[in-house]
């Protein structure tokens, strides 16, 4: 019988196991998965508390890509996936201390409809016009890459203002990345291939948002229309990784937890080292991030190491905090708010969780989840629990109105839990793959390279499973 060994039982490592076990029904393999944790899942996780459901870890995934949604399915979880609420699919930004509404239409760095940009007060007139440079800006010319930075690319386009007041905290915030360092050709490919296309970024949205509203008969915001792509589980996304585990199980995977792998190396075989004693395995799956999986074959291949390596983190911590409806007074109608880094807040951003998704919080509370840390702000995860509760309250107090202090807070620590994908990663993707190719049955996968999303991850597992399937058997 054929080995497959997976290290690491994140989403990544736990969707590579499960599309092992059902392409090999007819076909024993005996795999096994090891996790250096006591816990499954990664950065999914879900706890409940007073009747409040707490994600302390992403709370949603994309159907957008759909190989998280079709995941679910096959797991028989169709019942228990919810939409966001269809009641208040928009978000604010803060400006001088006050939460703005997103203009309606305004997608990520520019806006698709015309009226809501004029009027909205999240920008200068000044900054207005700037923007509207870019109808009349020319392509860039060649200079022999076609990756630049998000920051690069937006002041270029759009103008400094576009920039701090919106592109920094929607795109930045999604990566906890540094504009100036964020590569996007590895994130937003869209936007570099309009201005190819079409030379304006905005002209480019305007058709294709027209081109959608045609084809859908959907009038309202392309911005508002995205809130409904996002879906999550009645209980949490805890939910996702409990059926795996359980399915796992069922069809004789071997999960073992505590078990941290150290080292490998290769004899016609592969022996791995764990702290709880050697693996022999025809195949391996590392699921683990850049930093580990560069120590683990470090003994095997020193410039594959290196080159892992390479790939940097940035740390965050998510807050859940609960209160009493009666405490808030903003008027909480919208999912949540981000905020620029010019704004000097302690925060990056807050999503209200109870209004987002449906049963998270008992009638009459209110549960929000706060964001701290990331390329910008690392000095956050410096403090201590109770200092950083300290100022996220000071600015929730300021921002949302709230008297009293909350009902309980919880501080969940990511750290290098966020793989920054910088100028020039694909290419350093493409090394590290070329490197793994020449290795036997041996596959990397996980948010370091290709995707950081849920959906992205999973892809990567499934499609290693296959390949790793497809080298054992010839």
């Amino acid at each position: 019988m054929k080995r497959i060994l997976i290290v690491g039982g994140g989403i990544s490592g736990l969707a590579a196991a499960q599309r092992l076990s059902e392409l090999t029904l007819d076909n024993p393999l005996q795999v096994t998965l090891v996790e250096a944790s006591s816990r499954l899942g990664g950065t999914l996780r879900t706890d409940e508390r007073d009747g409040f459901v707490l994600e302390r870890g992403p709370d949603s995934f994309i159907s957008e890509r759909p190989q998280a949604l079709e995941l679910a399915k096959r797991l028989g979880l169709n019942s228990q996936l919810i939409e966001t609420n269809p009641k208040y699919r928009r978000s604010f930004l803060v400006r001088g201390g006050r939460l703005r509404p997103v203009p309606e239409g305004f997608q990520l760095l520019a806006p698709t409809r015309m009226w809501p940009f004029v009027t909205t007060d999240i920008f200068s007139l000044a900054g207005k016009v700037r923007m509207a440079g870019d109808l009349f800006l020319p392509r860039r010319r060649a200079n022999g890459s076609d990756d630049e930075s998000l920051a690069n690319f937006v002041r270029r386009r759009l103008g400094n203002e576009a920039l701090d007041r919106m592109a920094q905290p929607m795109v930045g915030g999604i990566y906890t990345a540094d504009p100036e360092k964020l590569s996007l050709r590895a994130t937003l490919p869209k936007f570099l291939d309009m201005e190819e296309a079409e030379r304006s970024i905005i002209l480019a949205m305007w058709r294709r948002a027209r081109q959608t509203r045609k084809e859908t008969g959907n009038t309202s915001g392309v911005s508002g229309a995205r809130y409904s792509l996002f879906m999550s589980f009645a209980r949490g996304m805890q939910t996702l990784v409990d059926q795996l585990a359980k399915e796992l199980d069922s069809r004789g995977v071997s999960i073992l937890l505590n078990s941290k792998v150290t080292s490998i190396a290769y004899d016609g075989k592969w022996q791995v080292e764990t702290k709880t004693g050697r693996i022999e395995t025809d195949a391996i799956c590392l699921a683990v991030p850049s930093y580990v999986a560069g120590t683990i074959v470090s003994q095997i291949d020193s410039e594959l190491s290196s080159l892992l390596k390479q790939i940097e983190y940035s740390s965050t911590a998510t807050i859940n905090l609960a209160y009493r409806r009666s405490q808030v007074g903003h008027p909480l109608n919208g999912f949540g708010f981000v905020v620029p880094y010019v704004e000097g807040r302690s925060l990056i951003a807050c999503s209200f969780s109870s209004v987002k998704f449906a049963h998270r919080a008992p009638e009459n509370a209110v549960l929000l989840r706060v964001f701290v840390g990331g390329a910008l702000q690392p000095e956050m995860l410096n403090l201590n629990d109770d200092e950083i509760v300290r100022r996220v309250k000071s600015d929730l107090i300021q921002l949302l109105s709230i008297n009293g202090e909350p009902l309980f807070s919880e501080v969940s620590r990511w750290e290098r839990s966020m793989p920054q994908y910088l100028v020039g990663h694909l290419d350093l993707t493409k090394a590290i793959e070329a490197r793994v190719a020449k290795l036997p049955r041996i596959m990397l996968i996980g948010n370091a390279f290709r995707g950081a999303g849920i959906p992205d991850c999973i892809k990567s597992g499934e499609t290693a499973a296959e390949q790793l399937l497809e080298m054992l058997n010839h």
